[in-house]
């Protein structure tokens, strides 16, 4: 009888803590990108912010979104997808206008040029969207036409985990290029890492496929990696590695 006088506690508790957690996993991958987003519209400097991070959430995303035609996970996944890809948007927005306002006599560069040299350091945004859709366009149609396949299906949803699982791996490689995490938001990468761990146990409890576990544990790998250079590169300030002068790389982005 006393168990089931708490019954009513209990049943509603459990329904408030699941949707808590749907919630988290819907909005909490955005989080990080708050801070980074303010600095670099108060400083008006993205040098510390490297927009092939974009670019490696814009295409996990849009592969999670076909993922899901083909085999069907939980909806706050596919949520958190559609407001991950907003949101790189808005951060492709803001460090695109940074970028050109800063360098008023470099020659503008378009998507439509095709320039493998200057892939990803266009000078207008619209640039971003044309190769977004472009992509979208494409890989939506080839999934359209593969469906049927499980193969191809169970394929497409581990490029798109192990996409979004390499995604601080730009930032990683940026830190060793410049020898300084200078610039880098601290507080995102904390929120990275405390948001993919949350992420992972998620994928686990919640028996999501398992391309999603897997790739969760890889994406905080990397995140331990970006903060044991926050901590090596503070106490052991290194001296910039010297390379030639490329206009791309001089910002890049």
């Amino acid at each position: 009888m006393e168990a089931d006088g708490l019954k009513w506690l209990v049943v509603p508790m459990h329904q408030l803590v699941s949707w808590g957690a749907a919630g988290a996993m819907v909005f909490g991958g955005v989080v990080p990108y708050i801070p980074q987003y303010r600095d670099i519209k108060r400083t008006q400097n993205a040098e510390g912010f490297s927009t092939y991070v974009c670019l490696v959430l814009l295409v996990a995303n849009i592969l999670r979104i076909l993922f899901w035609f083909g085999r069907h996970f939980e909806s706050p996944l596919l949520w958190q997808s559609i407001i991950m890809i907003i949101t790189m948007l808005l951060m492709l927005k803001l460090c695109t206008e940074v970028r050109v306002s800063n360098e008023l006599n470099i020659k503008r560069r378009s998507f439509s040029d095709f320039d493998l040299n200057y892939f990803w350091h266009w000078s207008k945004f619209t640039d971003y969207v044309q190769c977004v859709l472009t992509f979208t366009g494409v890989t939506g149609y080839i999934t359209y036409l593969s469906l049927d396949s499980f193969l191809f299906v169970e394929t497409l949803g581990f490029l798109a985990v192990f996409t979004e699982a390499m995604l601080g791996v730009p930032q990683l490689y940026r830190n060793y290029q410049n020898r300084s995490t200078e610039g880098m938001s601290v507080k995102m990468v904390l929120m990275w890492t405390s948001g993919d761990t949350f992420k992972t146990f998620y994928f686990i409890l919640n028996q999501a496929p398992f391309q999603f576990s897997i790739c969760g544990l890889l994406q905080v790998f990397v995140d331990m990696a970006i903060l044991l250079q926050v901590y090596f590169y503070s106490y052991y300030p290194q001296k910039p590695a010297s390379h030639t002068t490329h206009p791309a790389s001089t910002k890049a982005l």
